[in-house]
């Protein structure tokens, strides 16, 4: 009984510290390795032009991070442009580096397409 007593308990350690690693909430894709666009093929965008890809109504998702534009349109954690309050089409360079607990680290699984230009 003993023994079955250790082996239920270093089962339950090694879930509860494999859960404790990463959690669902701190990933932003679905794992997938993603490959950034070539740089021949980056789209330049203000942030007029960037409003337009906000994930509703069918259009593509697209936010902007210190001057770099990523697709989230395939992401599951982005669900219409959605994710954590925040709406895509915007540059969210301020929430991500100063708020998120994640910070840049989730945009290393979603692809940089573009650059943001001024107007």
């Amino acid at each position: 009984m003993k023994r079955l007593w250790m082996l239920f308990l270093l089962l339950g350690s090694v879930f509860v510290l494999s859960a404790c690693g990463s959690t669902e909430e701190d990933v932003v894709d679905d794992g997938n390795e993603v490959e950034d666009v070539p740089e021949e093929d980056l789209i330049y965008l203000t942030l007029e032009e960037l409003s337009e890809f906000d994930g509703l109504e069918g259009r593509d998702a697209y936010i902007a991070v210190d001057g770099k534009i990523y697709d989230v349109t395939n992401s599951s954690r982005w669900p219409n442009g959605r994710h954590n309050g925040y709406q895509a089409g915007q540059d969210l360079t301020d929430p991500i580096l100063n708020q998120s607990p994640h910070g840049l680290s989730t945009l290393d699984n979603i692809p940089m397409i573009g650059e943001l230009v001024e107007e």
